[in-house]
């Protein structure tokens, strides 16, 4: 198969869809791969580099675009990307759809075949190319809550883990699955007072278990978020509903209860947000206030990290990338995993929760094996 990587194109997005040693993998399979021109700048990968793996480097992504059989990206298409789309031909790439109706139109208009890599599932029924980049998403959140917290930045002024004799900054985490784990793991290395909010008992038992006790773990209700919430210096938002939008868990009146100037960090944003004041941002322009409560909603958390991001990226969706290459539509079809990764198809929606979110309707799998 003849697999292409343009550059991205999304602001500040360093990332890129195969590194190097990836590139290597699909050649050594018998597969091209042909490179927009600088694509692995970002990562620190000269067109060189992709020589010396076996790609070949081409003028722009026009030519990607126009030759390839297969796509591989990091991020959704944007608009200038997905009206090059074409019937027969594969996405594999971050799309989240479900609070993107402009992309979600782009590439059923297109007709291509788009494989989520935030819904493709393992065996266990986990995400597993999803699972990296939250790692570093949920690092990341308490990162740039930090940061957002100096006062020079239009924070309270509150250092996270504080200092002998001074109490230490209060982290809310809303949701224990992998970004609000590593996000907790962050703040209780920092020495802050870290509170994780979910809905599953069983969850909370094991991150009881896992911090060793270091971590408070409430249930979550309506109430539960307004107490915790109204204490804390910085909430994160780490909520998941796979393919859907994310659920509103803080009400803008919920914000008048906060403390002026505490760090909202809305990791859900991918998924539409879960501050019902969240809007996407960008690392150029990452927060803004809304009701004195400060809001970083950077929809690329992981690009300002492209280095590390890319690799861990890369280890993750080369096994099922190789697969899509050797056996095209037919792989997706017949292997659970990747067919739960399928968003778009021949101009209709295969995923249950993009549908529902987007309002439109859902083929069925006999449709797919049509």
């Amino acid at each position: 198969m003849l697999v292409g990587v343009p550059k991205e194109i999304k602001t500040h997005e360093y990332r890129v869809g195969l590194m190097p040693f990836a590139v290597r993998e699909y050649v050594a399979r018998g597969h091209q791969v042909i490179v927009e021109t600088g694509a692995g700048l970002g990562v620190g990968e000269d067109d060189a580099a992709y020589v010396a793996a076996g790609g070949l480097i081409v003028a722009d992504a026009a030519e990607v675009f126009a030759r390839a059989e297969m796509i591989v990206k990091v991020k959704e298409p944007q608009p200038g990307e997905f009206v090059q789309f074409r019937a027969g031909q594969i996405l594999f790439t971050y799309l989240h759809l479900a609070p993107d109706r402009a992309q979600a139109e782009g590439l059923l208009a297109s007709g291509v075949t788009a494989v989520a890599y935030e819904t493709v599932t393992d065996a266990a029924g986990g995400l597993p190319l999803l699972a990296p980049m939250s790692e570093v998403a949920g690092r990341l959140a308490i990162e740039a809550a930090g940061a957002s917290l100096q006062r020079h930045q239009g924070g309270r002024g509150v250092l996270l883990g504080g200092v002998p004799g001074v109490k230490p900054g209060q982290v809310v985490v809303l949701g224990g699955g992998v970004v609000g784990t590593h996000a907790a793991r962050m703040a209780v290395g920092l020495g802050a007072e870290v509170t994780i909010i979910d809905r599953s008992l069983p969850r909370l038992r094991q991150l009881d278990e896992l911090f060793g006790g270091r971590v408070r773990t409430r249930y979550s209700t309506q109430v539960v978020i307004e107490e915790e919430i109204a204490a804390a210096d910085v909430v994160v938002g780490a909520v998941l509903l796979p393919g859907a939008s994310a659920p509103k868990l803080v009400s803008r009146a919920m914000l008048g209860g906060m403390l002026p100037r505490a760090v909202l960090v809305d990791v859900a944003i991918d998924q539409g947000g879960c501050f019902e004041t969240s809007h996407a941002t960008t690392h150029q322009s990452p927060t803004y206030v809304v009701d004195d409560v400060i809001h970083y909603c950077v929809a690329n958390m992981p690009g300002a990290v492209p280095m590390t991001s890319s690799v861990a990226l890369n280890n993750a969706t080369l096994p099922y990338g190789l697969r899509i290459a050797d056996g095209g539509l037919a792989a997706i079809v017949g292997e659970s995993g990747l067919r739960a990764g399928l968003n778009v198809h021949g101009g209709r929606v295969f995923h249950a929760g993009v549908a529902e979110s987007l309002g439109l309707d859902l083929a069925s799998a006999a449709a797919l094996a049509a």
